[in-house]
């Protein structure tokens, strides 16, 4: 049994779903404050709380877990960089739980979800695993404290993992039986088109004067499905070579924010209305992947990450959503 913690949340739910398609019984865990209980359509749900010790604990009392897939993390920047301590309770000390209990009942596998924040502002683009990690932000901060555990767990307990580091998670699943439902919702993609669909008067853009080509900040959008396969490979990964390792996940080309706006103009056939605040914190110019790496160890590579696929694929969530 696989355990997703996390798993009814966005990234998680297309996980969880992937791994039943793969024949994986799962079991997710998840105290569902930013996920949903209805996205959790395979596998079985405990509803728990990773900060719980003994109820984490008798989750893997009572159930034959064999590997997990850690996704319980929040992933605001705005939000870490004003309230670090939620993010580093959450994201550092309940892992700290996870890890734990995991020694204690012998479970020798974990995929952990990190992210491109660790690398903080790149020196050389595209990023690769090994360039310095100098995250800028409590959230990116906090994801690489958690590397840095992992790889000392491993000397000590002999739990081995891999670190999924993604760029900019974005589309729905193809099926629209899942897609992406924050609340409150900062990601670009889903706002620019709740902007189309008229549930906002306009979107608002943070800064046009980064030192980019139009002064937008450029991300490296990568299909949520593509994510999910990944965490398939990784797991695959680590049972057959039984070795830790790190891998990014993008797509290797960037987008300016006004580039996304511009094609969802195109996808929606709506003109979208928008407006320039400032600068935020913690915000780097430009990521973009190598996925290099993952393509020769994981044989994973994006197939759906297209930016017109993935802004069609959440498009059509929105409009299921917002029916």
């Amino acid at each position: 049994m696989i355990l997703i913690t996390g798993g009814a949340g966005y990234i998680g739910s297309h996980t969880n779903k992937e791994l039943f398609r793969k024949g994986y019984k799962t079991l997710v865990f998840d105290n569902l404050i930013n996920g949903h209980r209805e996205f959790v359509k395979w596998g079985e749900f405990v509803l728990g709380d990773l900060a719980n010790y003994e109820q984490l604990k008798l989750c893997f009392e009572k159930n034959p877990i064999f590997a997990v897939l850690h996704l319980g993390g929040f992933a605001y920047v705005g939000e870490s960089v004003h309230n670090p301590e939620k993010y580093y309770t959450n994201n550092l000390a309940c892992t700290l739980n996870l890890l734990n209990i995991m020694k204690d009942n012998n479970v020798k596998y974990i995929v952990f979800s990190s992210s491109c924040t660790t690398y903080g502002i790149p020196k050389i683009i595209p990023i690769t695993e090994n360039q310095s990690k100098k995250p800028i932000n409590p959230y990116g901060k906090s994801k690489l404290m958690v590397e840095m555990i992992l790889e000392d767990y491993k000397k000590a307990y002999g739990i081995e993992y891999v670190i999924l580091r993604y760029f900019n998670a974005a589309g729905s699943d193809h099926q629209r039986e899942i897609g992406e439902n924050h609340n409150p919702e900062t990601h670009l993609i889903p706002l620019v088109l709740e902007t189309a669909l008229g549930k906002r008067d306009h979107i608002e853009i943070y800064g046009n004067s980064y030192n980019t080509y139009d002064g937008t900040c450029i991300r490296d959008y990568v299909h949520v499905s593509d994510i999910a396969e990944a965490h398939i490979l990784a797991l695959d990964y680590l049972i057959k070579k039984n070795k830790s390792d790190v891998f990014n996940l993008g797509y290797g080309k960037g987008y300016s924010v006004k580039e996304v706006i511009k094609m969802a103009e195109n996808v929606t056939k709506r003109k979208i209305k928008c407006a320039y605040g400032k600068n935020r914190i913690g915000d780097p110019p430009i990521l973009v992947s190598n996925y290099q790496k993952a393509e020769s160890k994981l044989k994973w590579s994006p197939k759906h990450s297209g930016l017109e696929e993935i802004i069609r694929t959440a498009w059509e969530w929105q409009q299921i959503k917002n029916s």
